[in-house]
């Protein structure tokens, strides 16, 4: 269970530029289930998907994980949490371009500890089913807008999180692509994963993958 309580992001607070990106937001996420952020490019969606996942913390309100208040915890505590519950696939894919795909899965699950041996079999196998297998050991720079994005979807699955958080995950892919990737989450949604999106994309909401949307706008949510 997610727990949003009126929570407030406010850059550049006290000067000039300050901009609130999300106004006292207040929501509930049930796990098992899809969820979808909506709204327009600057709505707040991406912000809002980063203080969920604890990737940036609210400047007021608090968010709870299972009943737990993660907005407080130092720093390196939220690393590792974000590391071991959460798999963020993000729109601009954030691969690195000098490391094989092979290399690209592997490296959230590195500072875990895990055998090497046991990563690099793993990170294989979600290869495969991804179908990927042939392209392990191409260097990223080398991948194809789909191709990018399933390998963006395998290295969020390595530490085998319960909750999934998806940037816009078709914003770079044509309809049949966006398909293939929606698939993927739907199929990630069965295992009984938490996933959670955020889109403007008509085609996330028109092939049953999501099963609650949360409109958002200028950082509120709408009625």
């Amino acid at each position: 269970m997610i727990e949003l309580h009126q929570v407030s992001k406010v850059f550049n607070p006290g000067q000039g530029n300050e901009y609130t990106a999300i106004r006292e937001v207040s929501l509930t996420i049930e796990p098992g289930r899809c969820t979808a952020l909506r709204g327009p490019s600057g709505s707040g969606k991406t912000t809002l998907l980063g203080l969920i996942g604890g990737l940036s913390r609210p400047s007021r309100g608090r968010v709870r994980l299972d009943g737990r208040d993660i907005s407080a915890l130092p720093e390196r505590f939220l690393t590792e949490l974000r590391r071991l519950r959460f798999g963020f696939i993000f729109q601009q894919f954030q691969l690195i371009r000098d490391l094989s795909v092979l290399e690209n899965v592997m490296l959230p699950a590195i500072p875990t500890g895990q055998p090497y041996r046991q990563v690099r079999d793993r990170a294989l196998a979600l290869l495969d089913d991804l179908e990927l297998a042939p392209r392990a050991q191409a260097k990223a720079q080398w991948l194809s807008g789909g191709e990018a994005q399933r390998v963006a979807i395998a290295r969020a699955l390595i530490n085998d999180p319960p909750v999934i958080l998806a940037d816009e995950p078709t914003a770079h892919l044509d309809s049949g692509l966006s398909r293939q990737i929606l698939a993927v989450l739907a199929e990630l949604g069965a295992q009984g994963r938490t996933v959670i999106l955020s889109s403007h994309d008509p085609l996330v909401f028109e092939v049953g993958l999501v099963q609650r949307v949360i409109d958002i706008r200028d950082g509120a949510l709408l009625p």
